[in-house]
């Protein structure tokens, strides 16, 4: 009895969960959204969004046409987010004056979740508040941390899911920057 009950309740929490998965993704349109996760995106105009910044005004990626921008997607709760977020900041010292733009993206989480977890890494890079996750849609995020590199035109160079080194980042930057 014990077996078949802890295989309905496992059968239920997988239907949930796909279910759940399936809601999200078909949140996005089709302009939205690329198969193959964000490397596909490659070539393609970046999404942007009006959010909240930790301060309080309004941003979004369309702010900074002109620049390169690495837009690097995360939540507190992450922990490959806050393994790679000293190297982000890192990064953002180094190369800010070559006119890189590095943007934090909370996704889901409060302001004050996104708050807590800046002070406590001592983030100077602009952070935005995504609570309804729309660029995890847009660009097509499997999972956190996941970072996109955009160029000075808007167009998305390369996207990457997971944690990145600051060697790998500034791989992927440095060659937009010289452009």
């Amino acid at each position: 009895m014990r077996n078949a009950l802890g295989l309905l309740f496992a059968t239920i929490a997988a239907i949930a969960a796909v279910a759940i998965v399936g809601d999200y993704f078909a949140q996005s349109t089709s302009s939205q959204r690329f198969a193959g996760g964000p490397a596909a995106l490659a070539g393609a105009p970046a999404a942007s969004y009006q959010l909240k910044r930790l301060d309080g005004a309004t941003d979004s990626l369309d702010r900074y046409r002109g620049r390169v921008v690495l837009v690097n997607l995360w939540a507190s709760w992450c922990a490959p987010c806050r393994s790679e977020t000293p190297a982000l900041e890192k990064l953002y010292e180094q190369r800010r004056s070559q006119g890189l733009v590095v943007l934090g993206i909370d996704q889901g989480e409060s302001g004050a979740a996104a708050a807590t977890f800046a002070r406590q890494l001592r983030l100077e890079y602009p952070i935005l508040l995504d609570e309804d996750q729309r660029y995890g849609r847009a660009f097509s995020a499997i999972g956190l941390p996941t970072t996109i590199v955009v160029d000075k035109s808007g167009h998305i160079v390369r996207g990457i899911d997971g944690e990145l080194s600051l060697a790998e980042m500034q791989q992927a930057v440095d060659p937009v920057l010289r452009l």
